[in-house]
């Protein structure tokens, strides 16, 4: 049996106590050693070191530097000033200041300073500041600051700032800022569009809405449809194309194999136009036909990338200083009466169009008369489509056919505000003043056209190009002349009538040679005042075309009212003409009975389309 010994537990308890007592003194002797072996402090307590930073080894020593910044090496661990951390081995993980955090190896995930977070491998995922996040591999999808989100492979769906959105790959579906989209490969789909083939071989097709856009018949016939659910624009298989305007009218325009054209805007109103010779020069010959009446207007022609334009030449010439009076000012202004007041053309457009009250200067003048000659003949055609109308649905008959009043013409708030009309003064002193130049060197004017002559046999060489007046870049402000439907992004069509105005606000015109325009002056039921849609450059040639004839017709109209009614006089024998050749060109015979025939093909091609339109549609 052990005995019990007193005195040796005792000593192991007091070998215990001083181990204990000698832990925090060797504790405190390390703290206060110098790092590096043996560097001394520059200042007389502790605080920071200015020695070199710790060099670490293994076994995990650790060193201490500025702020508590702190480097392990076993663990991978290193903390640099203000919090900031590293972490290697093991983890892959590293802070940095301000909390910003970075995740390599495993996770392969970087945090940067203001939450911002990057993935890459595995998830590849990116993460910006302000939330903006990029996603590649896999989901292939990207997303950019302000939720603007793009999405490639796969989906192959893009989408910008503001909600538009274009989709290409797939559904083949692009839209445009505001949310506004169109459609093309892929079904031609704005959503859950579609085209069905009905029993009787015509097709139609709708777009997202359930609207439809369009329709084709058997033979060969296209219709579109304006946002109103109306036919809208026809194409026939042997190249007419038929515009309706919203206010009713109709335009008719038929190329043939020669070249000529039929263009009708009405029954027995239109032109017929044919090219010539004359000189070694090529022309356009353009016969107006009009209520029984025929003229003819001359042009030359132009080619531009590939095609040709016609190109006005003004019928004559005026003398003496008549351009330098009819491009200046009136000094004070002076009052006119158009005798306008009690026609129904005025009351009707009265929302659209108010005169100057004074005309400071003829080219303010000329503006409110080719304006008005626009509403005139638009009212005109509106007329006569009405009437035509009724006769149908009658079966004979005289419909009258006048357009409802919308309203007297003294109201002060209209569409022509006083900036659209500045801007068609400003153009109209230009033409003025270009015509001025013209006037006195008529040949050197006439080079640019003979230049573009077009050849007379394939062999011949390719004229030199001449860009046409309506892409210069002075130039920007049109008016309709004839009814045009251009496409909407939701896949129907807007109509322009003649005496909309139209800003362009492109200068280089597309692969389809179209440019984009800014509606800045529409009548009702036209494409809303503020769109801006696309229109081709030959229709804006010819706007710009018959803005200039209609300055030439008010240019005569000033120099017959010059010095009577109040109207200042012109300097004397100036306002007496001589004929320009390049602008004389022949009437066509045969006008009245072409357009008469084109009527009929015409007539023939609406009921074809009104036909295939309800084929397959129950009551």
């Amino acid at each position: 049996m052990k005995l019990f010994h007193p005195g040796r537990n005792i000593a192991g308890k007091f070998v215990v106590f001083l181990m204990l007592l000698m832990v925090p003194s060797f504790a405190w002797g390390q703290k206060n050693k110098s790092s590096g072996g043996g560097g001394s402090h520059p200042s007389g307590g502790g605080g920071s070191h200015a020695s070199a930073p710790a060099k670490s080894s293994s076994g995990g020593s650790h060193a201490n530097t500025s702020g508590g910044g702190k480097t392990t090496t076993g663990g991978g661990a290193k903390t640099t000033a203000g919090g900031g951390k590293t972490t290697t081995a093991g983890g892959s993980h590293a802070t940095t200041a301000g909390g910003a955090k970075t995740t390599t190896a495993g996770g392969a995930k970087t945090t940067t300073a203001g939450g911002a977070k990057t993935t890459t491998a595995g998830g590849a995922k990116t993460t910006t500041a302000g939330g903006a996040k990029t996603t590649t591999a896999g989901g292939a999808k990207t997303t950019t600051a302000g939720g603007a989100k793009t999405t490639t492979a796969g989906g192959a769906k893009t989408s910008t700032a503001g909600g538009a959105k274009t989709s290409t790959a797939g559904g083949a579906k692009a839209g445009s800022t505001g949310g506004t989209k169109s459609a093309s490969t892929g079904g031609a789909k704005g959503g859950a569009g579609k085209t069905v083939t009905t029993a009787h071989g015509n097709t139609r097709s709708t777009n997202g809405a359930g609207k439809t856009t369009s329709v084709s018949t058997k033979s060969g016939t296209k219709a579109n449809f304006g946002s109103n659910g109306k036919v809208s624009s026809i194409h026939t298989k042997n190249g007419t194309t038929i515009n309706h305007g919203a206010n009713g009218s109709r335009t008719v325009s038929s190329r043939r194999a020669d070249g000529s054209r039929v263009v009708s805007t009405g029954r027995g109103r239109g032109y017929t136009e044919h090219n010539f010779s004359r000189g070694g020069r090529s022309f356009t010959s353009r016969t107006y036909y009009r209520g029984g009446h025929a003229y003819a207007r001359a042009y030359g022609r132009g080619y531009w990338h590939g095609g040709y334009y016609n190109h006005y030449y003004a019928g004559r010439y005026w003398g003496g200083g008549f351009y330098g009076w009819a491009g200046g000012g009136w000094g004070p202004g002076i009052g006119w009466g158009w005798g306008w007041g009690g026609a129904p053309w005025f009351g009707y457009y009265g929302y659209y169009f108010n005169p100057y009250p004074v005309y400071a200067a003829p080219a303010f003048w000329i503006t409110d008369y080719l304006i008005s000659q626009n509403l005139q003949a638009a009212y005109a055609a509106q007329a006569a489509a009405n009437a035509s109308a009724a006769v149908a649905a009658a079966g004979g008959g005289d419909g009258g056919g006048a357009p409802a009043d919308s309203g007297g013409g003294n109201q002060s708030a209209v569409v022509l505000t006083p900036e659209v009309k500045q801007a068609i003064a400003d153009e109209v002193k230009a033409e003025i003043a270009a015509e001025q130049a013209a006037a006195a060197q008529p040949t050197a004017a006439a080079a640019p056209a003979a230049a573009a002559d077009a050849p007379q046999s394939a062999s011949a060489a390719t004229p030199a190009e001449v860009p046409p007046d309506a892409l210069n870049p002075n130039l920007r402000t049109f008016i309709v002349a004839d009814t045009l439907n251009p496409q909407l992004a939701d896949g129907t069509e807007c109509s322009l009538s003649q005496g909309d105005v139209l800003t362009r606000i492109d200068d280089t015109p597309d692969a389809n040679q179209n440019v984009k325009v800014l509606v800045s002056g529409s009548q009702k039921g036209d494409c809303s005042s503020g769109t801006q849609v696309a229109v081709a450059v030959n229709d804006l040639q010819e706007m710009h075309n018959h803005f200039r004839e209609q300055i030439d017709d008010g240019l005569g109209e000033l120099a017959k009212n010059q010095g009577k009614n109040g109207m200042p006089a012109a300097p004397a024998g100036s306002a007496v003409s001589k004929v320009n050749p390049d602008g004389v060109a022949q009437p066509d015979p045969n006008a009245a009975a072409d357009l008469a025939k084109q009527q009929q093909e015409a007539d023939a091609a609406e009921k074809e389309v009104n036909v295939a339109a309800n084929d397959g549609v129950s009551n």
